[in-house]
């Protein structure tokens, strides 16, 4: 008898266990659903705040979000390209370019126009020092806006890199290795416009 009561406990028991997780599933799958829109509402609002800081609004009547076009780098990471077009032409294009900081990984935007000239840049994410790396940021300094008008070859090849080691951009006191992997990156993001040029530019 004893054998069986407790059998029936742990049934019961079961039983309740399953219910509480099928209602707690339940509970995560109408919440997701509930939020999922206003997430893919959000993230296109940043994506558009991002695109607007690297693609002047006078050079495109489209919208740059929307008019994608999904590429991959030499080393065969997935890239996606944002273009800005007036009258049908793409007058510009913008995509996200990765760089290695002090405390490691740092992504931008990068906007280039038709000829391969810079935007814009900006940072999107990174995790470098407050009050040293963090400079790359518009919101704590105006350092990242000088390379607006830049090209692969404004300034030359050989001055691509950060003052201290032989190039034209300055570098952050106390804090060298944010921009060298900045300068870096930007550099790269310019070398896949110019090996991507006729594609990114292609209107279909």
């Amino acid at each position: 008898m004893t054998l069986n009561l407790n059998k029936e406990g742990t049934l019961i028991h079961a039983i309740i266990l399953g219910i509480f997780c099928l209602g707690f599933g339940i509970f995560l799958a109408l919440t997701e659903l509930a939020t999922r829109e206003s997430i893919a509402a959000r993230a296109m609002e940043d994506r558009q705040n991002s695109l607007g800081q690297v693609i002047p609004a006078n050079i495109h009547d489209n919208n740059p979000v929307t008019d994608m076009l999904a590429m991959q780098d030499d080393e065969g990471h997935d890239i996606t390209v944002y273009r800005a077009r007036q009258a049908g032409q793409v007058t510009g294009v913008a995509y996200e370019i990765h760089g290695s900081g002090y405390a490691g990984h740092m992504k931008f935007m990068l906007g280039v126009d038709a000829e391969g000239r810079i935007l814009g840049v900006r940072a999107l994410s990174h995790k470098e020092t407050p009050g040293l790396g963090d400079k790359i940021e518009t919101k704590k300094g105006d350092w990242i806006l000088q390379f607006a008008g830049l090209s692969l070859g404004n300034p030359p090849a050989e001055k691509w890199k950060v003052k201290k080691d032989g190039g034209q951009f300055d570098q952050f006191t106390g804090a060298t290795i944010t921009p060298r992997g900045t300068v870096k990156a930007i550099r790269a993001g310019l070398d896949f416009f110019a090996a991507h040029r006729a594609q990114l530019l292609e209107v279909n």
